[in-house]
């Protein structure tokens, strides 16, 4: 269960642009990334300008097998070494805290999984201009509906939901087309320093981590743009 809410702002490198480009970092298997993506597009409807949006991969638990026995409580308890109990309470709060963001979370039905066919996944929708459709469809099925998202089969099934032609995504992720589009997600973010999701970097230079309140993200979109003007 990482990726809280951490709340700080960095710079990244120098470069700005308009419209205001986010490069968001984060994970399928990732709750606060769900809550996050929620927050920033009440910012984004809440902002007068234009917003560009991609999504980058990020594995929070790489070790993680595609078919994991078990439920959330007990992965979270081997993978973070804590008591189930408390584990319970941590789903619970954070199914609670969805719910104020309109999420639905199933931690019962959820089927956790290896999540990097899923990213590859992405980056072919990206190649098909449905990224974000796909990165929606991803998130609910997997917290809200216990899809398996880790199999072929589901991603080209949930795929095909959002436009995607699902003989064309089964062919790429059976060949690993996109593996090196992942892996350079990844080598990205541990070059800025990532290392927990979601992380948002506007216009390539300042980097936001954690769910932040919509309030924040706005406050950084005003920034970039006003120093992108000056």
């Amino acid at each position: 269960m990482t990726g809280r809410p951490v709340g700080v702002v960095t710079d990244v490198n120098d470069n700005a642009a308009r419209p205001v480009k986010v490069d968001i970092w984060s994970d399928i298997a990732c709750p606060w990334c769900f809550v996050g993506k929620r927050r920033f597009e009440r910012a984004v409807a809440e902002w007068d300008g234009d917003v560009e949006v991609e999504f980058h991969s990020f594995e929070l638990a790489p070790d993680t097998p595609v078919d994991f026995e078990g439920s959330e409580v007990d992965f979270l308890a081997h993978h973070k070494g804590m008591d189930p109990a408390q584990v319970e309470q941590m789903l619970g709060q954070m199914k609670a805290l969805a719910a104020d963001e309109g999420l639905s979370y199933d931690f019962d039905a959820l089927r956790h999984t290896k999540t990097l066919l899923a990213h590859q996944a992405l980056h072919f929708a990206k190649s098909h201009g449905l990224q974000g459709e796909l990165k929606e469809r991803l998130l609910s099925a997997y917290f809200e509906q216990g899809r398996h998202v880790g199999r072929v089969d589901e991603l080209v099934a949930l795929g095909s939901e959002v436009g995607l032609d699902g003989t064309a995504l089964r062919e790429a992720l059976e060949s690993g087309t996109y593996a090196t589009d992942v892996d350079a997600d990844i080598a990205q973010a541990r070059a800025y320093g990532i290392n927990g999701v979601p992380f948002f970097v506007f216009d390539g230079r300042l980097g936001v981590s954690g769910a932040q309140a919509p309030e924040t993200f706005r406050e950084v979109l005003d920034r970039v743009a006003t120093e992108a003007s000056a």
